[in-house]
C-alpha cells in the first residue's frame, strides 16, 4: 500500500553532489512512528545504512559518512532526499529509499532502487 520511487541522476561526475528525493505515497512521512532512510549498495557489495529522517524530522546519519551526507525532507510534498557530497568512484551504487519503524531495524517498505554511477 505505502509506496517509495526514488527519482534523481543516474551519473554523477567525479567531486560533484548527488542528490536524490524519493517520492512515498499511500502513507504520509510526518505519520508516528517510522524513519524514512536511504540504504546503498555497491555493486558486489552488501548493503549499506546511510541515514534517515523520524516523522517528527529527526535526522540520523550513520558515522562514516556524517561528515558529506545530509536527508531532508518536504512535508508539503511528501518527499524526503537525500545529498551526498563530493562523489567517488566507492559511492557508485543502487541507492533504495526504505521506510522503518521506530526502534527496530526492520524495513518494511522499499523503493525500487537508483543505480547511480561515479563517471570517469
Amino acid at each position: 500500500q505505502v509506496q517509495l520511487q526514488e527519482s534523481g541522476p543516474g551519473l554523477v561526475k567525479p567531486s560533484q553532489a548527488l542528490s536524490l528525493t524519493c517520492d512515498v505515497s499511500g502513507g504520509s512521512i510526518t505519520s508516528k512512528f517510522y524513519w524514512w532512510g536511504w540504504i546503498r549498495q555497491p555493486p558486489g557489495k552488501g548493503l549499506e545504512w546511510m541515514g534517515a529522517i523520524e516523522y517528527s524530522g529527526r535526522i540520523d546519519v550513520s558515522p562514516s559518512l556524517k561528515s558529506r551526507t545530509s536527508i531532508g525532507r518536504d512535508t508539503s510534498k511528501n518527499q524526503f532526499t537525500l545529498h551526498l557530497s563530493t562523489m567517488t568512484p566507492e559511492d557508485a551504487a543502487v541507492y533504495y529509499c526504505t521506510r522503518a519503524t521506530d526502534g527496530t531495524e526492520k524495513f518494511d517498505y522499499w523503493g525500487q532502487g537508483n543505480q547511480v554511477t561515479d563517471s570517469k
